[in-house]
């Protein structure tokens, strides 16, 4: 009797230990998950300083208006999220309400985030709950009048947030369905590539097609436009992924999304994106040819004099130094507009995944003339891009203006 006592009890003691062991790999499992859904809403963007601790915020955010400050999401319970229950966490991330009733200005995405799916964001919550907390104030936001003037996001919510930024309803693929959430949802792709009106709510009935932001255009994403560029599945996973593709190589705001997010999804993800960019049916990537007439073309000497030593006299670029001309997505857009703050700004250096990296390309502002960078944007689009209106100086200086 004794003996099976003692049996029950070690019986007892090996269960429990089992549904401990079972409880805790559980909860790894959902923090490994809210880190993976974190990078996919790429979090990291506008919650990470540049040098920063990640998610303790003080990432600025310019806008229109002024500038808005990503905030500190680690669980300091000061600054941070840890005093937050996952209802409020969830009512955060798909309402932008504070669990005080405070609003947050629309620099945080919540607008695309309504369809954010709740077990998603008790995932990210156990994952940014899972962090050590950061004991640190973020920059105050710095608005105009009247919109530094919070009540007056209640009337802006009233008119703008209840609007559907989603694409058309996916069909019955869970492809499709998937793409469809990692896109408008936690991707939030639109927030971008979506103009926006006077008072900064994303156009709807325009998503996807284009926009400026910080200067640079952020091009349309709808699937004609993007095979006119040269676009195909292939390519554009690679693109998310590397950072990298024969395309070009991502730069300006888009970086940091490679940086932060992209790169981290698996390729079953990747491919629905890309599959619900494109559609069931993708159009076929257009192809174009080098022009063979501009040999006396003012712009051709400008490119030799100041671009070929790196991308080559053929356009043909330099592993890990800079992006080859030919087939370069950047020469195709309708608009200069990249193309010209490129040859104006340049580009910082950028590491890619494993050893790839491309060099810093320096700005030629001190260099060449609005006119001369009129005429070499005009050579390039010419030569490599198919692209035959001219561009000219009144251009280069409005899109330049950094009053803009």
């Amino acid at each position: 009797m004794r003996t099976a006592a003692y049996l029950l009890i070690a019986l007892a003691v090996g269960c429990s230990a089992s549904m401990t062991v079972f409880a805790a790999e559980r909860v790894d499992a959902q923090v490994e998950r809210g880190e993976y859904l974190a990078r996919a809403a790429d979090c990291a963007a506008c919650h990470t300083a540049k040098g920063g601790t990640p998610y303790a915020g003080g990432h600025p955010i310019d806008t229109p208006f002024g500038t808005v400050y990503g905030t500190n999401i680690t669980p300091d319970k000061q600054y941070g999220i840890g005093d937050y229950s996952a209802d409020d966490f969830y009512h955060v991330l798909t309402q932008g309400e504070l669990p005080d009733g405070t609003q947050l200005y629309p620099a945080m995405p919540y607008t695309a985030y309504h369809d954010i799916a709740r077990e998603d964001s008790d995932a990210m919550y156990a994952y940014f709950m899972s962090l050590d907390g950061v004991h640190a104030a973020g920059p105050q936001t710095d608005l105009s009048w009247p919109f530094s003037m919070r009540w007056t996001l209640n009337v802006w919510n009233w008119m703008f947030a209840g609007s559907d930024t989603s694409g058309p309803p996916a069909d019955d693929d869970p492809q499709s369905g998937r793409g469809r959430y990692l896109v408008d949802t936690l991707g939030h792709c639109g927030q971008c590539h979506t103009p926006r009106n006077m008072l900064g709510a994303v156009e709807s009935d325009k998503r996807l097609q284009g926009a400026v932001i910080a200067g640079y255009e952020a091009p349309n994403l709808l699937p004609t436009s993007l095979a006119s560029r040269g676009w195909d599945t292939d390519s554009l996973r690679t693109f998310l992924r590397e950072g990298r593709s024969r395309q070009g190589s991502m730069y300006s705001e888009m970086y940091p999304v490679f940086h932060h997010s992209t790169r981290y999804l698996n390729d079953a993800d990747l491919a629905a994106m890309t599959g619900y960019l494109l559609g069931a049916e993708p159009p076929a990537p257009k192809t174009i040819s080098a022009a063979t007439d501009l040999g006396d073309d003012p712009g051709r000497q400008l490119y030799l004099n100041s671009c070929a030593g790196c991308h080559g006299a053929q356009g043909q670029g330099a592993a890990q130094v800079a992006s080859a001309m030919t087939g370069n997505t950047t020469l195709r857009l309708d608009s200069p507009r990249n193309l010209v703050k490129i040859i104006h700004d340049g580009i910082a250096a950028r590491q890619f995944n494993g050893t790839e990296r491309a060099q810093a390309m320096p700005g030629f502002a001190d260099k060449l003339s609005d006119d001369e960078i009129a005429t070499l944007a005009t050579y390039l689009r010419r030569q490599w891009g198919g692209q035959k209106t001219p561009v000219d100086a009144t251009q280069v200086a409005d899109m330049t203006d950094t009053k803009q």
